[in-house]
């Protein structure tokens, strides 16, 4: 964005007086609200973040080339700055190795650093910082959606889907890596996993004797138990108490009961990957950043090895800036690593046939077990005015000025990300399959300005009709999410060329038992609604108008539910498994259990896309451990003890 000077002057001006104006604070609160940045200038928006923020200057980043033509030798390329890459990217440079990471996307912008303006589709989409990519059509699923399908928002940005995410801090379930091992990943299970999500955390929060020994301190990624909340929230939790459970900390022992949401938070702002790990790492001279590099093709020699990338940087193609004596390491997400391996020549054979790409190896497992935790949006109750996050917070100049001043009060807060709860599985009463997101809005409060037919791609007639009657009025979702999906999906490639999206089919629902598990969800957000310290203490009411194209089912029976979730239900934007670790027993492995990609050599995968089966929860912790974890394994590798 190129400001000239006398449009400076005159945003000054106008900064000046905004600071001191009651009335324009407010419109500033509305724009936090609907994260509509056309409310106001951008560049007065951002004149005025960066007031309030002054960590939120991009320096730290470099976009430009730091290193000689002459000396295009790296010991480590990685490609992707995301949850995993600025671990690792980070943990390598530790060692004195030459380090090479490059991101495809650019620095953050200063708003991302508020929690109360990002994340959010609206914000998202309209400053760029995802990558575009809509799913393909759905069969079994978002029959309420524009053409049955969504945007899967990933970030395109440094620290990736980490700078524009929810914050939330899950780490899963400790049977989720004790599976991972017993499916022939040694090193995988639970305790050892343990001490690397320790290794990464400076934990912030309440513990307990019960819960201090689950926990790090130190550690560059901050976590904190949420700093401020709706009053619903509480409700909530007291729900959960006379439902008969406990509150927890999830991410101790035990993951089955009701919590608030710990965050990726650090005085008052956001601290994503990038944050807690590549602006301090970039500080050393071994460590080397290229921001707005598209890494284009994985180049081998004739023995097999990884040895170079080609990239694009600043429009020219770059073939000989990049080698790597040691290992390349892709982590580039779930989408972006599968499609960069078969670009590359390394994925199904018949599939790189049809795209006329030479096969270097032929890896049947590549882009397919796609998961995602799929969420049933539209489970909506009213409630008392005052006890949600409606608009009137972030339009009150006190809560603008504490934020400002003390770092406190609603602004710190992604809007209406409230609690969490878990229940027993039928199969395992340790082991979720669903997890229950409590939202302080509904899906209707803003009128359809975050969630709505523009950035949700809810169909127009549909989200009018449904929630229309709830528009400007405080209230709560509960909203089923599958913990453990056995749908899996595909990415495949829609060309050659890896500026062009491919094609990504979560198929979702596509199990029948999805969708049994999700109805057994809605019907335990409708006990949580029941409860008296819901309906009585908030005076809650539930929409029980009856959906579009579900009106022929009896309602509340489990036909009329299920059409409901096959129309309502999306993304919560988790995917994983694409690149999946396994034994070389399993044909659909695409790494072992050190990450090394199978048929090739100098070549590892570190992401969830190696996510044999997808965690019980958010999936920036999980991220964040496997880099960890694959720091220490090629450290073993290249004899460097740990």
């Amino acid at each position: 964005m190129t400001i000239s000077a006398q449009e400076v002057n005159t945003y000054r001006v106008q900064f000046c007086l905004l600071l001191k104006n009651s009335r324009s604070l407010r419109i500033f609160g509305r724009a936090i609200m609907s994260q509509d940045l056309s409310v106001i200038p951008l560049a007065l928006l951002r004149l005025l973040i960066l007031s309030i923020v002054r960590e939120t200057g991009q320096g730290g980043y470099d976009s430009s080339f730091r290193f000689q033509p002459d000396n295009p030798r790296y010991d480590f390329i990685v490609v992707g700055s995301g949850s995993a890459g600025s671990v690792i990217a980070a943990r390598l440079a530790e060692v004195g190795w030459r380090v090479l990471l490059l991101e495809a996307g650019g620095p953050p912008t200063p708003e991302n650093f508020i929690p109360a303006l990002s994340p959010g589709p609206a914000y998202i989409m309209s400053t760029g910082l995802d990558w575009g990519t809509y799913i393909v059509p759905q069969k079994h699923a978002m029959f309420g959606y524009q053409n049955n399908q969504t945007r899967l928002i990933r970030g395109f940005v440094a620290g990736g889907t980490s700078t524009i995410n929810g914050m939330m801090y899950v780490r899963g379930n400790r049977r989720d890596y004790d599976h991972w091992a017993e499916l022939g990943n040694p090193g995988w299970d639970y305790d050892t996993v343990l001490k690397y999500f320790k290794k990464s955390e400076d934990y912030r929060g309440k513990v307990t004797s019960s819960t201090r020994a689950y926990h790090g301190v130190g550690g560059p990624a901050t976590v904190v138990n949420k700093q401020w909340s709706a009053p619903i929230a509480q409700g909530f939790l007291k729900a959960g108490q006379e439902l008969g459970y406990n509150i927890i900390d999830a991410n101790a022992a035990s993951q089955i009961g009701f919590m608030s949401v710990d965050l990726t938070i650090r005085n008052g702002l956001r601290w994503g990957s990038a944050d807690a790990f590549l602006r301090p790492a970039n500080k050393r001279d071994n460590l080397h950043v290229i921001l707005n590099a598209i890494v284009t093709q994985i180049k081998f020699d004739e023995n097999k090895r990884a040895v170079a990338v080609e990239f694009e940087h600043k429009g020219r193609i770059r073939k000989n800036y990049a080698i790597a004596e040691r290992e390349i390491i892709v982590s580039a997400g779930a989408i972006g690593s599968p499609q960069l391996l078969m670009v590359s020549g390394v994925g199904p054979k018949q599939h790189l046939q049809q795209h006329g790409i030479p096969v270097v190896s032929n890896l049947p497992g590549v882009g397919s077990n796609l998961q995602d935790h799929i969420m049933v949006y539209g489970p909506t109750w009213t409630i008392k005015h005052g006890t949600g996050s409606n608009q009137s917070l972030f339009t009150d100049p006190r809560n603008f000025k504490n934020y400002k001043k003390n770092r406190q009060g609603p602004y710190t807060t992604p809007i209406g990300v409230e609690a969490n709860a878990w229940i027993e599985s039928p199969h395992d009463p340790e082991w979720p399959e669903l997890q229950i997101l409590m939202m302080s809005t509904n899906v209707g409060s803003d009128g359809g300005l975050v969630v709505g037919p523009k950035y949700a791609n809810f169909k127009e007639s549909l989200f009018q009709e449904y929630f229309g009657d709830l528009f400007g009025k405080d209230g709560a979702n509960i909203m089923p999410t599958l913990s453990r999906p056995k749908s899996r999906g595909t990415v495949r490639l829609r060309s050659k060329d890896v500026k062009v999206h491919p094609l990504v089919d979560p198929n979702y629902l596509s199990h029948s038992d999805d969708v049994k598990t999700l109805i057994q969800g809605i019907k335990f957000a409708l006990k949580i609604g029941n409860t008296a310290a819901i309906k009585n203490d908030f005076q809650a009411r539930f929409n029980s108008k009856l959906l579009p194209g579900c009106k022929h089912h009896t309602p509340w029976s489990d036909k009329y539910w299920e059409c409901f979730i096959r129309h309502m239900a999306s993304s919560n934007y988790h995917p994983a498994g694409t690149c999946k670790m396994g034994p070389s027993s399993d044909a659909y492995s695409v790494v072992d259990h050190r990450l090394k990609v199978r048929g090739v050599s100098g070549l590892r995968i570190v992401d969830n896309s190696i996510m044999p089966t997808i965690n019980a929860g958010n999936t920036h912790a999980p991220a964040v451990m496997i880099a960890e974890r694959a720091a220490d394994l090629i450290k073993e590798d290249w004899g460097i003890a740990k």
